[in-house]
């Protein structure tokens, strides 16, 4: 080795060979970040050259980070894996109201048994019984979209195998259902991994067609570190959505739209939000007089949609539909902003029985409505705001819409807005605010659960905290409506363009991004611009004097 080259200082900076020289640095312009950067040394010296690290690059200490909060998530569930020995038979031990006392309730695990896993029976084909409050026995079948009962079998046929090994073989095992909790959880943290991943990709800008510079690749770490992953990245299956609703942007991002259409054909089999993002490129498109990607993108779509249904549907259509009738007669949730109304004026307001209504027709024509009232809006926006919304912008005021007028919030449905709220609104003491006030949410949700009788509280701190939970969401949407209105606030569109880098649009645009507005859009801005300037110069000009004869 050379050892005067350990004294020489670096060439002359080559912009040919940097990797990302105008990557943004949130030591720098992030307050939470430099403060938490004191702890490592300060902020990046301003002579740094960035994107020439081989190992720790942004993507890798990201994901190291999120394979660290998704450890925590485990330890969170942890406590409702425990057994006891019930008569010489090891049993699960949920005794004393463990689930909501040590507040590591999974629906992952009741599951197994109420969905009749537990029998290795297929979905869709097993008809069972069940009865509900009143007593009366119903019939029922798996009630979860398609790809999502078919990732719980074949969690399923996995802990079985590894059960029947463990009588063959001897190998280290658990009773069957925490083997189908750590089976179904190590997919569902490998899923969760991809969503960050893509989310990652896409927190930077356009640097060609089909390929991504990192411009922000930071702002994914509030994807990785989010408070909402260590509660409730396990608490249900709903981490196969936010996958496949990441990745579906990175390939639109990428101008691949019909991969992109695929993967959110097979995210909305597995939970119907990924579909959201089709209307929202739709109306962009239209703006944009982009219609043809976006048409290919529906029709992939759609098209994966049905490879994943069709089977089943031809196979079994009862057991098929039982997804659509649950929701139809499901009650109103009490984490919905109905259910906090409920609980505030004393009694249900919008009809059927019960403390929340029960199976009410009208409750879900109101969520319908509602729900048709904010696509609305989120077209308005798209069409008519000065500058073109981004994707992700759109996509969380659509997301959060739902989520806000619809009459089921399950706790886990907030990791939907995670990715989306990171692209949208890279606002790092904002989102963590939002985050550790929906996190906490579980806390008196488990505690109402374990009842007033056993020290839990009453229902009216839980609808609280939903209440407080809300208007945080309301907060990010009016937040972000601001910033399309006002896009030199848009942190993302705002980031100043070093000398090697064009300007921000739409990092998750594809073919919008930089895209002018189409032709019939831009001539009636014109024509409304022109009016507006005659109207204007008309106003200004001095009358002519009226004389009144004496």
């Amino acid at each position: 080795m050379d050892v005067d080259r350990l004294h020489v200082s670096p060439g002359r900076f080559d912009p040919a060979t940097a990797v990302e020289p105008d990557r943004d640095v949130p030591s720098r312009t992030d307050a939470v970040a430099r403060d938490f950067s004191t702890a490592l040394g300060g902020p990046v010296g301003a002579h740094a050259q960035l994107g020439f690290q081989r190992f720790f690059t942004p993507l890798r200490l990201i994901l190291l980070v999120a394979v660290l909060f998704l450890a925590l998530g485990w330890t969170t569930k942890a406590g409702c894996l425990q057994q006891k020995n019930d008569g010489g038979q090891l049993v699960l031990d949920w005794s004393g109201n463990r689930p909501y006392a040590a507040m590591c309730y999974s629906d992952t695990v009741p599951l197994y048994g109420a969905e009749r896993l537990n029998e290795g029976l297929m979905p869709y084909k097993t008809q069972f019984f069940d009865t509900d409050p009143t007593g009366a026995r119903q019939e029922r079948y798996m009630e979860y979209p398609v790809l999502t009962g078919m990732y719980q079998y074949a969690s399923m046929r996995i802990a079985k195998t590894w059960a029947a090994l463990h009588d063959e073989w001897g190998v280290p095992a658990a009773i069957e259902v925490v083997l189908f909790f750590t089976v179904a959880a190590v997919g569902l943290a490998m899923f969760w991994l991809i969503a960050v991943w893509a989310t990652t990709r896409l927190a930077g800008g356009a640097a060609g067609p089909g390929r991504l510079a990192a411009r922000r690749p930071w702002d994914a770490m509030l994807m990785a570190a989010s408070p909402l992953v260590a509660v409730h990245v396990f608490t249900n299956f709903d981490a196969i959505a936010v996958a496949a609703m990441a990745v579906g942007m990175l390939l639109w991002a990428k101008r691949m739209p019909a991969w992109a259409g695929i993967v959110i054909g097979l995210g909305t089999a597995a939970k119907l939000y990924p579909a959201f993002l089709l209307i929202v490129l739709f109306f962009l498109c239209l703006r944009a007089g982009r219609l043809r990607p976006w048409l290919t993108a529906s029709l992939t779509a759609a098209a994966a949609w049905l490879a994943v249904n069709l089977p089943v549907l031809a196979l079994w259509p009862q057991g098929w539909w039982e997804f659509f009738h649950r929701n139809s007669i499901r009650a109103v949730d009490m984490d919905s902003i109905y259910a906090v109304i409920s609980s505030f004026t004393g009694g249900w307001v919008f009809g059927g029985a019960g403390p929340r209504g029960g199976a009410s027709a009208l409750a879900n024509a109101i969520t319908l409505v509602l729900f048709l009232a904010v696509i609305a809006g989120v077209g308005y926006l798209a069409l008519k705001a000065p500058r073109r919304p981004r994707v992700a912008q759109l996509a969380f005021l659509l997301v959060a819409g739902f989520l806000l007028v619809n009459k089921v919030w399950s706790p886990q449905y907030s990791l939907w807005l995670v990715p989306l709220a990171v692209l949208a609104i890279p606002h790092t003491r904002i989102l963590l605010a939002w985050m550790t006030i929906d996190a906490l949410v579980w806390v008196p949700r488990m505690m109402y659960f374990l009842g007033i009788q056993n020290k839990g509280l009453p229902e009216q701190a839980f609808t609280a905290t939903v209440l407080l939970r809300d208007l945080a969401v309301i907060g990010l949407c009016v937040l972000v409506v601001r910033q399309i209105y006002r896009p030199d606030e848009d942190l993302v569109r705002s980031t100043f363009p070093g000398p090697y880098s064009p300007p921000l649009d739409d990092p998750a645009g594809g073919v919008l991004d930089g895209a002018p507005d189409a032709s019939w859009l831009r001539n009636r801005s014109e024509a409304r611009g022109r009016y507006q300037r005659k109207s204007s110069s008309s106003a200004a000009r001095p009358q002519t004097p009226i004389h009144t004869p004496h």
